[in-house]
């Protein structure tokens, strides 16, 4: 028999107000008041019932989020299409019942759980609370959770779950997605984002237990408290930079560098930990663009936080590092696994460099310090090592410099545990991106 929650008496307003002909939707109305103990999300279904909104309802309630090798995403909301405490809370379960099946020492190994600082006040859905909810559903089966107490990088997370040798990791986290979206990402015990069949398994295992166990899952103020529940933020803080510092090649030539590097973190996790990178490399911390230094779910001064937008989301750090003529200007999304990277020009403006620009610059400095350190390896072709040339641009290094270029930017940029970005076109800082009606942010959130 289903379980009854203590505020089953608003339930009468789905008698009152049933749908016109349309018995599933009625289950589904039904099945959220009874199972949804957050006040807000609840009070939003409660209104569009009274308001005999049925499309809106019907939009929400009668379909689920896709669940793939990027977990979760979506808007925020009441809805089983939403992310919200519900969905997170049901997620969860589907987690844990398909970790079992797979991993014999879960209770022993946990499950490590991070979390940005995305967040919506109407519906009560901050990327914390989410976090904490994921934390009380293992809880109350007694899996150890190593919860992070303050917001990290996403890259935390997989580096955490390898350092910890825990079964899984989850990051509550959109990305560069719009500010009404979140997300729920999933890591396996490898530190890999979940792949298939791992992430049709764990839909199958969400859909078999929708109804939330017990009150435990939602006892998200009791997991601080849970001895099962421990704080790895100090020592993957330290284990990281420490890691760090075996990527860095030249630090007295770092040390010594006259270059000025400018940051923005675009209003999400990224400006304490890219200012600790850069000390474990020995440069001066780079320059923060003061109006996207501190954390702020609603991204004022960004249309989107997407870094591969180009140069039209880089314009205030463009503008700060010609005003204290900076050389370098770095810029993360809000979770911080994504870079953007623009250098001046000998000959005035700048040069953003694409995903593919940066990922070659990084691996032929990779690989030319490991044939350094590997004297006596002969590799099967001839090599000079020379860094590889950019395509024509209109504005870009010239040739005589472009090798200190490629070496200095890799000595910044290598090892910070983020993704590279492509961007789409070279753009001025005052010109506007050429994207499609949808914008590529929005476009994003399939990812």
């Amino acid at each position: 028999m289903e379980h009854r929650s203590p505020a089953d008496p608003h339930l009468d307003r789905v008698v009152e107000h049933r749908s016109p002909g349309d018995p599933h939707l009625d289950r589904a109305v039904e099945q959220w008041l009874s199972w949804d103990r957050n006040v807000l999300t609840r009070s939003q279904v409660e209104v569009f019932l009274s308001d005999r909104k049925w499309e809106e309802l019907r939009s929400r309630l009668c379909s689920r989020m896709s669940f793939g090798t990027a977990g979760l995403r979506g808007p925020m909301g009441a809805g089983f299409n939403r992310v919200n405490d519900l969905t997170v809370i049901q997620t969860t379960q589907g987690l844990y019942s398909y970790l079992i099946r797979c991993c014999s020492d879960v209770s022993s190994r946990g499950v490590v759980v991070g979390f940005d600082t995305r967040g919506q006040q109407e519906s009560g859905c901050s990327s914390s609370r989410l976090a904490r909810l994921v934390a009380a559903v293992l809880l109350s089966r007694g899996v150890p959770v190593h919860l992070f107490s303050a917001f990290v990088p996403t890259p935390y997370v997989p580096f955490a779950v390898k350092k910890l040798g825990a079964a899984a990791g989850v990051m509550i986290t959109a990305s560069h997605n719009p500010k009404e979206d979140n997300g729920y990402k999933v890591y396996w015990c490898n530190g890999a984002q979940i792949c298939s069949p791992h992430d049709k398994e764990i839909v199958r295992s969400i859909e078999e237990e929708l109804q939330p166990w017990s009150a435990s899952c939602w006892a998200e103020e009791e997991v601080q408290v849970n001895p099962l529940r421990t704080d790895p933020l100090p020592h993957i803080n330290l284990c990281y930079m420490e890691e760090l510092q075996s990527l860095c090649f030249h630090r007295d030539l770092n040390r010594a560098s006259p270059l000025k590097f400018v940051h923005s973190s675009f209003h999400g996790v990224g400006h304490v930990f890219v200012q600790k990178a850069f000390e474990a490399f020995g440069f001066v911390p780079p320059l923060a663009v003061p109006e996207q230094k501190d954390p702020d779910p609603e991204f004022p001064s960004l249309r989107c936080p997407n870094p591969e937008e180009g140069a039209s989301v880089l314009e205030l750090s463009l503008l700060l590092a010609e005003r204290e003529n900076a050389h370098i200007v770095l810029a993360t999304d809000p979770d911080a696994d994504r870079l953007a990277a623009a250098e001046r020009c000998d000959g005035g403006g700048w040069k953003v460099f694409s995903g593919n620009e940066l990922a070659a610059l990084l691996g032929w400095w990779m690989f030319l310090h490991w044939k350094e350190a590997h004297p006596t390896l002969q590799t099967s072709r001839s090599s000079s090592c020379s860094p590889p040339p950019c395509p024509p641009r209109s504005c870009r290094p010239s040739p005589a410099s472009r090798a200190s270029t490629s070496r200095r930017l890799c000595r910044a940029l290598s090892g910070s545990g983020t993704e590279s970005t492509s961007f789409p076109k070279q753009e001025t800082a005052s010109s506007s991106p050429s994207r499609s009606p949808s914008g590529s942010c929005v476009a994003a959130r399939s990812g």
